[in-house]
């Protein structure tokens, strides 16, 4: 068997990486002498992939290179975490040098800055824009090749054009501020192919109802009544709801049975969602189910920018929770959800029909999973973790004034 450090990686989920036996036999072979075009045929992998891990995972501790499995282990285990600290975020001298370019104020030749005209951008033909602002504009292809001008000697003044992207449009991902997206040639506020530009509508989602505008209590665990929230999809688009606190794990089930009409005829384009998921019917179902606590776990409620949202506004009015919107393709942000719609998969398996359990039975399976103890809770049960808050509340009630 395998030392437990490393018995996560032994038995890799797919043979797209080298596992921990691989880096094994690579650097017996390594010591035997044999090249790395060899040790790539005996292992069935291509020459440059021993290339690359042998330089990219070798010990260099003792002032050579010397390659060691369990060593190698490490760097690829380290590497894989996910998400990482962006190269933005921990360099300042980097950073400032991308917002110059992107959003230096024009000037004269003497100085003296160029106020920008007053034009409106109305946006008719490609989705919403800011208003266009003047600045130096670089793109970011153009910062990141110059940074190599600029900086011909210095390797950490080096980012890619894509990074610059990826901070600018996924707020997670870097530490650019949003607005400078308005220093881009198109002005898009949203990174949106053109492929699929006509196919996203996701107009209900505004920069002041996202993850970045959350309150720190809600990342940190410590306050509860801050809720995550997803849907698990089934054969012939049923679904149910889940509902996760992120400080107690405690989980609670939507019911989300097809509309009437469901199956009677061709389903009509923009119609009425039958589903039974619809933007509608997830905003019923969540302020049935939470308003069944007090206010003062309430919170916050996360969710991705799917259209079953597109209600927030008035779920806000009906159970008196915020409605926060993750990033773009983002799921760790909703991490404990994640987790477990994981979970849940034990009693609702991908290719079934969700839509043929009752409420009874979700009840059930939260049940189930709520009595299920958890290492996170000190081996304590989410049950037995909301029943402390919900006594802490009763001792310490909130005043209020009216």
């Amino acid at each position: 068997m395998p030392p437990a450090m490393f018995r996560p990686a032994a038995q890799p989920l797919s043979g797209r990486y080298l596992s921990l036996a691989e880096r094994e036999d690579i650097a017996l072979l390594l010591v035997q002498g044999h090249s790395l075009h060899e040790i790539g045929r005996r292992l069935g992998r291509s020459a440059s992939t021993i290339s690359r891990e042998v330089r990219r995972n070798a010990t260099t501790r003792s002032g050579g290179v010397d390659y060691r499995a369990s060593v190698a282990q490490w760097h690829a285990e380290r590497s894989a975490r996910r998400p990482k600290a962006t190269k933005l975020a921990g360099n300042a001298a980097l950073r400032s040098y991308v917002e110059e370019r992107l959003a230096s104020v024009v000037r004269t030749g003497c100085g003296n800055p160029v106020p920008r005209p007053t034009v409106s951008w109305k946006g008719r033909r490609h989705g919403p824009r800011q208003d266009r602002r003047w600045a130096w504009a670089w793109s970011p292809e153009q910062i990141a090749q110059r940074l190599a001008v600029d900086f011909p000697d210095d390797e950490t003044m080096r980012i890619s054009h894509e990074a610059i992207y990826q901070a600018l449009f996924v707020q997670g991902r870097g530490a650019l501020r949003r607005e400078l997206t308005a220093c881009l040639r198109t002005g898009r506020t949203l990174r949106t192919p053109r492929a699929r530009a006509g196919l996203r509508g996701k107009n209900f989602v505004s920069s002041d109802i996202m993850i970045s505008q959350r309150p720190a209590e809600a990342d940190d665990r410590a306050v509860p009544g801050h809720w995550e929230g997803d849907l698990i999809l089934g054969l012939g688009s049923s679904a149910i709801g889940t509902l996760v606190e992120r400080t107690t794990r405690f989980t609670m089930l939507l019911h989300l049975p097809r509309m009437e009409g469901h199956g009677a005829g061709p389903s009509i384009k923009n119609g009425p969602a039958l589903t039974g998921h619809g933007a509608e019917a997830v905003r019923n179902a969540i302020a049935r189910t939470i308003t069944t606590l007090p206010q003062e776990l309430r919170r916050s409620l996360t969710w991705d920018q799917g259209a079953e949202m597109a209600q927030h506004a008035r779920l806000k009015i009906d159970a008196g929770v915020q409605v926060y919107f993750c990033d773009p393709q983002s799921p760790w942000q909703r991490g404990s959800n994640e987790n477990t719609n994981g979970l849940l998969r034990q009693y609702f398996p991908k290719g079934t029909d969700l839509s043929a359990h009752e409420p009874d039975t979700l009840a059930a399976v939260a049940a189930t999973l709520n009595a299920r103890p958890r290492k996170t809770l000190g081996w304590k049960t989410p049950a037995e973790a909301l029943d402390q808050c919900l006594a802490q509340i009763e001792k310490h009630p909130v005043a209020t004034t009216g």
